[in-house]
Parts: structure tokens; sequence; C-alpha cells
């Protein structure tokens, strides 16, 4: 067993439970949501993307570009939470937190296809 691969599976494995349990919920009900369960779901994607660099194959590739999309969206729902938290004069309201939660749920997609590929590699490696 190749510990590499086991650390790399987890982290992309991790990061796509924790945005699935951010995700999951009334899409405008910021109560199903948890802020910290965002902010653990974005570092953990973070790292997801940092070990994903070291790859220069066609299929890492794809896994970095995917960890990049899942990064970007988690990030832009972070700022959008925080504008509205602290910045915005209406706070936030289910209009803005369905937006967040949709956001998250394009990372999510992406965190999909990168376990789709990670599975779709371990199927076709022979021993």
């Amino acid at each position: 067993m190749n510990p590499e691969k086991v650390v790399f599976g987890f982290f992309i494995l991790l990061a796509a439970t924790l945005n699935f349990g951010f995700f999951i919920g009334e899409i405008d009900v910021a109560e199903h949501h948890d802020l910290y369960e965002l902010f653990a779901a974005l570092v953990v994607s973070l790292i997801a993307t940092i070990l994903k660099l070291g790859d220069r194959t066609q299929i890492g590739a794809v896994h970095l570009a995917t960890s990049l999309v899942a990064d970007l969206q988690l990030i832009t729902a972070a700022i959008v939470w925080a504008y509205a938290e602290h910045v915005s004069p209406t706070g936030v309201t289910p209009a803005i937190f369905a937006r967040i939660v949709s956001l998250s749920g394009g990372a999510l997609l992406a965190n999909l296809v990168s376990v789709t590929i990670l599975v779709a590699e371990t199927l076709m490696q022979r021993r």
C-alpha cells in the first residue's frame, strides 16, 4: 500500500464529504448550514489542491483543475458570506444564503468529479 496515495485519497474524499455536509439542507435557511463546516471544507479543499500539484499526468491535470474549481467556488462562497455578514446593510438574507449554498453546490460537483476520477484511476491500475 502506498502511503502517499492513501493521504491523497483521504483528502479528496474528506473535501467532498465536508462540502456535502455544508451543502445539505434547505438552501435558504442559514440554520441548516454551519459556517465552520464551510471553513473546514475550504481548508481541506486547499490541502487537496496542494497535494495534486506534484502529479504531471493528464489525469493529474484534470484532478488539479477540479480542485481549483472547488477552491474558487468555496472561496467565493466565503467572501459572499463575509461581505453579507460584515459589510452589507441588509445582512445575510435568505437570497444571499441561497447564493452561498449554490456556490458550495458547484464546489461539491467539482469534488464529485474528482472522486469519480480517483475511483476510475484506481480501477484502471493493474497489479
